[in-house]
């Protein structure tokens, strides 16, 4: 503790608990806090302000330009989707003409079997008749000697033309039965 000229005690303390300057504490408060305020509205708080305008702005502008683009894909994906439909019929149709071309090369196919099984058939038929006639011939030639034989082995004489005659009658009996 010091002492004064007076010899009273003073006491060194903080001078801001001092109530005897607090009227100069209150000026130089009022006085920084408008400083504070002024610096703060002219100067900080228009480009903060600024900055939060141009951070709107570009938040606004990304989102027009997010729906832009959402717009253009919703596009891009019916395009797709029509192309991809398109490339489908194309498909089909390809497919059809395809089994058409089959369907005309096997008809043609068939057509020249058939053909090729009627001449065949035509052919057979006539070896058939063929066959037919000489075997008509042959049943005949051996159905004349084969009387003649029996005629001979019994003793009767045997006219040719008479065995001939008899043999073609015979025959003609049994065609016509």
């Amino acid at each position: 503790m010091e002492t004064d000229a007076n010899g009273a005690n003073d006491a060194v303390g903080m001078p801001q608990l001092d109530f005897a300057t607090f009227p100069n504490q209150i000026f130089w408060l009022v006085v920084t806090l408008v400083v504070i305020y002024l610096i703060l509205s002219r100067v900080a708080l228009p480009r903060i302000a600024a900055v939060l305008a141009e951070r709107r702005g570009t938040i606004t502008n990304d989102i027009s330009r997010a729906e832009e683009l959402n717009l253009k894909a919703e596009e891009a994906e019916k395009a797709y989707q029509k192309a991809l439909a398109d490339a489908r019929a194309e498909a089909n149709r390809i497919i059809e003409k395809a089994k058409a071309d089959m369907q005309e090369q096997l008809d043609e196919a068939m057509q020249r079997a058939d053909a090729e099984i009627a001449a065949r058939t035509a052919e057979s038929e006539k070896r058939i008749a063929a066959i037919r006639a000489s075997a008509a011939d042959a049943v005949e030639d051996v159905a004349k000697d084969t009387v003649r034989e029996v005629l001979s082995s019994l003793g009767q004489p045997a006219d040719g033309r008479t065995v001939n005659a008899a043999v073609t009658a015979r025959l003609k009996e049994g065609g016509a039965a």
